[in-house]
């Protein structure tokens, strides 16, 4: 076939917005060319793509390629769409059969020997995968956070080989579905580290369960940095709703997601001269 249509997933914000990743090839000199907004990271992308796919053993067709990224309004970044792209190729050339990739949405960043790479902002991925009812192929690496989500089938590869054989159904890859997280949260910290302070200690108890607000005062060094950050200990967990809202923020974010903690109500700590600006961001995207 000479058109092929591979499902993947953006990023605005927490938001993974669905990128349908068009690949045409047709006879002309040869030529890749990427349409539909892309950034410096995705244009570089056909590189790594060609890379990876000769010398996983397959053929790059002498052809005129174009990619196109709908919706092309939405701008694209990062090498989060390298997989969908080779893929895209390798079905519009007839090397994989492209009718089975309408059921899978694909995401991962490749490297010049075919390896899959991590990405960031998986978790927002899983979540729109599972709510359009769609397989979700991955790199290895990003698998623990996906499977934080619950009914979605996950399909974990470390290579472009895997993928494809998966795919013609020469080698099936294991699915992996939802993870069991723990009960309770382990961390380092614990409320049971405060000596002392006892009215303190019995006010936070008192507005951890009732769920009130907390205002402390008093010079540096009396432990009011050490009480608020122990205080997530003895909150209630979130809920499932309420656990992915706030871990699609440090999904998408450089620190990552810590998946044995993503239960436990996040601790937010600024520095006390951190203008308004720095607190809510700047910058094109508001939103990141």
């Amino acid at each position: 076939m000479a058109l092929a249509v591979v499902y993947s997933r953006g990023r605005t914000g927490i938001e993974a917005p669905l990128v349908m990743v068009e690949v045409d090839v047709a006879n002309g000199l040869p030529a890749l060319n990427i349409v539909g907004l892309p950034e410096a990271a995705v244009k570089e992308s056909k590189d790594r793509v060609r890379g990876a796919i000769q010398n996983s053993r397959f053929e790059f067709p002498a052809q005129r390629i174009t990619v196109n990224l709908a919706p092309a309004d939405l701008p694209k970044e990062g090498g989060r769409f390298d997989l969908a792209i080779a893929l895209g190729i390798l079905a519009a050339s007839g090397q994989i059969p492209g009718a089975k990739l309408l059921e899978f949405e694909c995401i991962g960043e490749l490297s010049l020997g075919g390896e899959l790479r991590p990405v960031n902002g998986v978790l927002p991925v899983a979540i729109q995968a599972r709510n359009n009812q769609r397989k979700l192929i991955l790199p290895r690496d990003n698998t623990a956070e996906a499977a934080l989500v619950k009914g979605i089938e996950i399909i974990p590869a470390v290579h472009l080989l895997e993928v494809c054989a998966h795919l013609a159904g020469q080698k099936s890859i294991a699915a992996e579905f939802e993870c069991s997280a723990p009960e309770r949260p382990s961390d380092d910290l614990d409320f049971a580290d405060v000596h002392g302070q006892y009215h303190v200690k019995r006010a936070f108890e008192i507005a951890a369960a009732g769920a009130h607000n907390l205002l402390m005062l008093g010079p540096p060094g009396t432990g009011k940095s050490m009480l608020a950050s122990r205080l997530p200990t003895i909150l209630p967990l979130l809920t499932e709703q309420q656990a992915q809202e706030t871990a699609a923020i440090a999904s998408v974010s450089d620190h990552g997601l810590d998946v044995a903690n993503w239960l436990r109500p996040p601790y937010r700590a600024p520095h006390h001269t951190a203008s308004a600006a720095a607190l809510v961001g700047g910058g094109c995207h508001f939103s990141q």
